[in-house]
């Protein structure tokens, strides 16, 4: 009878629209200002979850924790406001369930919601765009067609600003930056950044299409730091090889497109540049340490011996860190060892000899989980990173020096490169350049893949240099049990709509990974096949994927949702769950994305 007195008052005199439900969600008295709310002639013994399309727990738990809830009717917001009737709770811990009665209140908050959404939609983005390789883009062209090509260019993107009603500036020949608003960016990401494929129907006199990076910078303290994210967002763009766009907020970074090969600059004068510059650190420094990734193969050692080469040059005390390799890489660090020419040390050793000026060199990789030693890393002050893989979101912090180009087909490549700058040839040994001719060949699978110009007129240095052809030969065979298993995955290969190819290589050593990747490259081989991904357990019972595709499919892209990375056409994952599950949900996800993109 109380109870109901006290309902009957709160009903009476509240200001704002009100209702109070029972334990069972029914509601047992409501005021007339409910109808702003509810658009009936009453609403007393209606289920409140019918009204609203919340759950009666979420009231309870709204009103214990005095957190509000939402609800939009009519075309307006409202917030709920829920409470316990306090004369039947006297502490809110020891709430009856079974008897409680609820007192929601209704405040239309429609105007702050409209404003607070006027505000998100206006926020300020800042974006980049940059043309990729446009001195290759107008190199060779006759002046008038240049000044097309550029025109033709600078009006697709001025006219994408305008469609946006964005500001717009243009830095340099091959660079812009917008400022856009929120809602602007909603619009581009719903248009799948069509720009970027605008830019490649734009004709040239060259044999690779136009371009373009796109950074975009969310979320910033102010429009400076804004401005920096919109950087380190093209930054990442143009290290994943260009043709895509970033989107950088304060914790993550979302990627767009991607679905061109880097294309090969023409261009060595940077390889130069970083030579002569990598060769000052040298001579400013103590010693030098190079490593690269765990499980190092041919490309990751035959670069390593090619810094080690610049460091005696330089006239420094230089040591190779090595540690757990497979067998494909046994022969040539035995040949190296036997040369008893390069101090080929121990994490361990290493930190013993490591000094306040030493240098630490890593190739062919830059993320901190795949060094060989990060805490030899963490002792120095001085780093450099020379790799070929696209730009991942976790990098090697406080670089020195960084020299990473995603167009490259291998470290040995870009080391060779800026070999031909700062020793001379007759300086390389026959057992350097073998290593780097094996790195390369390895990594383009043996020229088939990402093979540019460079990269051939690299081996062809080498090949001068010494490398002898029927050596790096040797270093590519298998033994029988290598070859056995190699054809039982080959054999095992299963073939799915959309020219995806898998496989799982049964056994778990540490020659899982190469298997694989062998594996991988042989399944390309088959008509129809457009990428391959082929699993195996490794001599740690982890489950290691390579995956390999022919350009149409971006496997970079695939991998990285399963955690891993690599590039367009080469890339691998490593996973705690079985080959065949983790196969299994590879195919489905591949399969849903090529859905999406008819």
């Amino acid at each position: 009878m109380y109870v109901g007195r006290i309902e009957k008052l709160l009903a009476y005199y509240s200001p704002v629209p009100l209702c109070t439900v029972n334990a069972q969600g029914k509601v047992t008295r409501a005021n007339k200002k409910i109808a702003d709310v509810f658009k009936y002639d009453g609403i007393v013994d209606y289920d409140i979850f019918a009204l609203t399309g919340i759950k009666m727990p979420d009231f309870i738990e709204a009103a214990q924790k005095d957190k509000p809830l939402y609800i939009k009717r009519n075309d307006r917001t409202f917030r709920i406001g829920c409470t316990f009737l306090k004369s039947e709770v006297e502490k809110i811990d020891e709430v009856d369930l079974e008897s409680v009665t609820l007192v929601l209140t209704f405040t239309d908050t429609s105007a702050y919601e409209r404003l607070k959404e006027l505000y998100n939609e206006e926020r300020v983005y800042m974006l980049l765009v940059n043309i990729d390789n446009f001195d290759e883009l107008i190199a060779g062209t006759s002046e008038q067609r240049e000044i097309e090509i550029g025109a033709r260019i600078d009006k697709l993107i001025r006219n994408w600003a305008a469609d946006m009603k964005a500001m717009v500036v243009r830095y340099r020949d091959n660079l812009y930056e917008l400022a856009i608003t929120h809602k602007n960016y909603e619009e581009i990401v719903k248009d799948k950044f069509s720009i970027l494929d605008k830019a490649k129907e734009i004709e040239t006199d060259t044999d690779f299409p136009v371009t373009l990076s796109i950074g975009i910078g969310m979320g910033g303290k102010n429009l400076a730091e804004t401005d920096d994210y919109a950087q380190d967002a093209l930054d990442m763009a143009l290290g994943r090889g260009g043709d895509q766009a970033v989107v950088k907020n304060v914790r993550t970074f979302e990627y767009y497109g991607g679905t061109t090969q880097s294309v090969e600059k023409g261009n060595k004068g940077k390889s130069r540049i970083i030579g002569h510059a990598l060769m000052t650190l040298m001579n400013q420094s103590t010693k030098v340490f190079i490593m690269g990734h765990k499980s190092p193969d041919m490309d990751c050692f035959g670069a390593s011996l090619g810094i080690y080469r610049m460091a005696k040059e330089a006239g420094r005390e230089a040591y190779i860190l090595l540690g757990e390799y497979n067998e494909t890489l046994a022969d040539i660090v035995a040949d190296a060892r036997e040369a008893n020419e390069y101090e080929i040390i121990s994490e361990e050793r290493a930190l013993s000899l490591v000094e306040d000026k030493s240098l630490v060199i890593v190739v062919d990789c830059h993320r901190p989980m795949l060094v060989e030693s990060m805490e030899l890393i963490n002792r120095v002050q001085r780093l450099v990173v020379v790799d070929h893989h696209r730009r991942a979101e976790d990098v090697l912090p406080n670089q020195t020096l960084s020299y990473m180009e995603s167009y490259a087909s291998s470290a040995s490549e870009l080391i060779t490169e800026m070999l031909q700058y700062v020793v001379e040839k007759k300086a390389v040994t026959r057992l350097e350049a073998n290593a780097m001719l094996a790195g390369i060949m390895l990594d383009t699978n043996r020229f088939a893949v990402k093979a540019g110009v460079r990269t051939f007129e690299a081996a062809s240095w080498l090949k001068r240099a010494g490398a002898d052809l029927s050596v790096v030969r040797r270093y590519f065979q298998d033994n029988a049990d290598k070859f056995k298993a190699k054809a039982e995955g080959i054999a095992n290969a299963r073939i799915y709509e959309g020219g995806i190819a898998t496989s799982i290589c049964t056994g778990e050593t540490i020659n899982t990974q190469i298997t694989n990747s062998q594996v991988a490259d042989e399944l390309l081989t088959i008509k129809g096949v457009e990428a391959s991904f082929v699993a195996g357990r490794n001599e740690q019972g982890m489950t290691v994927v390579s995956a390999r595709s022919l350009g149409n499919i971006n496997v970079q892209y695939i991998m990285e949702h399963f955690g891993g990375g690599g590039h367009m056409n080469t890339a691998g994952a490593k996973s705690d769950l079985p080959p065949e599950e983790i196969l299994d949900q590879v195919v489905k996800y591949v399969q849903n994305e090529l859905q999406k993109q008819k």
